[in-house]
C-alpha cells in the first residue's frame, strides 16, 4: 500500500529530517510511530501525503508514485488519505456537518463548494460518519461548542466522509485528557478494523502504543530504528528507541495515576 524507497528529507536549514528510509506499509495495517520530539516522525508520516516534501528518493501508493505525481492527479491521490492533526483543523464556527461536508471538497469544483452544494450522497456519507463516531446528535451544532475529543471525533468523520484508503494522525490524542484520549484511540482501532483503513499514527505514549498497533515503527534521527510486533516493542527496545529509559509522561497510565 504505501512504500518508502530510500526516503530522506534535509531542511533548507541543513536539519536532517529522513535518512535513506525504506519501508512498506501493508493494507489494513494499524501503524504506530514513535520517538522523541524532532526525531523525524512527523516528517515520516506528512511526506506520505507531501504536507512534507522529501529531498530525495520516492514513496508511492498502490504502486503509484506520489513522488512524482502533480496536478489533478496529485489531488485524486490525496483524496484517499485522510489527515487527523492535533489541533484537529476544524473551521470553528462552522457546524459539525459541515466540517465533515469539507472531507468532500476534492470531490468537486472549487464553486460548488463554496457555495456549499453537496449532492445527496455526499451529505448521506458525513452523516454515516458522525454515526460511526456517535457523533449524529452533534451534526447542527458549532465545533466551538464541542470538547476537545468531540472535535478530534469529527476530524475522523471528516477523514471517513472523504473515502480515504489511508488516515494518517499525526499525534492526534496530544492534547486530550487520559478518558478521551481512549475514546478516540478506539474509535481509530475500530475503524481501522471494521472498515479494513491503513492507519497509521504518531504517537507520544507507549502503552498506548503497544495497546493499539499491530506494528511499530521507531524512529530515531531521521532514522528507522525499530520495526516490530507491540510484543516486541519492550521497556529496553524503547530505551534504544531513544536513547535513555521511558519517562513517566511517556506512559498514558502514569498520567492517569498523577492525575487521580
Amino acid at each position: 500500500m504505501i512504500q518508502f524507497k530510500q526516503v530522506s528529507k534535509v531542511y533548507p536549514n541543513g536539519t536532517v529530517g529522513l535518512q535513506e528510509i525504506d519501508l512498506a506499509i501493508r493494507p489494513g495495517e494499524f501503524v504506530v510511530i514513535v520517538g522523541l520530539s524532532g526525531a523525524g516522525k512527523s516528517t515520516l508520516l506528512r511526506s506520505i501525503n507531501r504536507l512534507h516534501e522529501i529531498t530525495s528518493g520516492d514513496i508511492s501508493i498502490d504502486g503509484r508514485s506520489i513522488t512524482s505525481t502533480k496536478g489533478r492527479e496529485l489531488r485524486v491521490m490525496r483524496r484517499g488519505i485522510g489527515m487527523i492533526f492535533q489541533s484537529f483543523n476544524l473551521v470553528k464556527r462552522s457546524t459539525v456537518l459541515r466540517n465533515v461536508l469539507a472531507g468532500r471538497v476534492g470531490y468537486h469544483s472549487t464553486l460548488r463548494t463554496m457555495l456549499g452544494l453537496f449532492p445527496k450522497r455526499d451529505m448521506e456519507l458525513a452523516f454515516e460518519a458522525l454515526d460511526r463516531v456517535n457523533m449524529l446528535d452533534k451534526a447542527y451544532q458549532r465545533a466551538d461548542q464541542l470538547s476537545g475529543g468531540q472535535q478530534q471525533r469529527v476530524s475522523i468523520a471528516r477523514a471517513l466522509a472523504q473515502e480515504a484508503k489511508i488516515i494518517l494522525a499525526d499525534e492526534p490524542v496530544a492534547s486530550l485528557d487520559p478518558l478521551t484520549t481512549r475514546q478516540v484511540m478506539d474509535d481509530l482501532r475500530r475503524i481501522n478494523r471494521e472498515m479494513g483503513i491503513t492507519t497509521v499514527v504518531n504517537l507520544h505514549f507507549v502503552d498506548l502504543a503497544r495497546e493499539y498497533a499491530t506494528r511499530i515503527i521507531g524512529v530515531r534521527a531521521g532514522r528507522i530504528v525499530f520495526d516490530g510486533t507491540p510484543a516486541q516493542a519492550t521497556d529496553e527496545a524503547f530505551a534504544a528507541i531513544y536513547g535513555r529509559p521511558v519517562a513517566n509522561d511517556e506512559r498514558l497510565g502514569e498520567m492517569s495515576h498523577e492525575a487521580g
